[in-house]
């Protein structure tokens, strides 16, 4: 007679329990398509600033008389302030991959940070 019981109250828990587990996955892929648009414009920044670096060489390398050699110290002065941007713009963006068709980047470390959890949740739940 408990069995029945038992078999009733997880059979009622079943359905509130996938609800949640879909209604996270459906977040998360809000979130990481929210991510995805916003890593694009971060890309478009990364493209700018190597434009411009490779513009303000072009320019320091064409001016090579002896009267302009100030100016052309300043721009690569320039240039190399604007490649230790980019740098610090591609450390802060570490990232696996650029976005793909309807996928979004994932670092490494939060991608395993994210499958530690994932396979913790499982085990506890599979472990009752």
């Amino acid at each position: 007679m408990e069995d029945e019981g038992s078999h009733v109250r997880e059979r009622s828990l079943a359905a509130p329990l996938i609800f949640l587990i879909v209604a996270a996955f459906q977040f998360a892929y809000y979130c990481l398509d929210h991510v995805a648009k916003q890593s694009g414009s971060d890309r478009e920044k990364e493209d700018r600033l190597r434009a411009e670096i490779k513009q303000l060489l072009k320019e320091a390398s064409s001016m090579s008389q002896p009267s302009t050699f100030a100016r052309a110290a300043k721009l690569k002065r320039l240039a190399t302030a604007k490649e230790r941007e980019l740098s610090k713009w591609s450390l802060l963006s570490w990232k696996s991959g650029g976005v793909q068709s309807n996928s979004a980047p994932i670092g490494i470390i939060s991608w395993l940070v994210i499958c530690a959890r994932v396979c913790r949740f499982v085990r506890r739940a599979y472990s009752k």
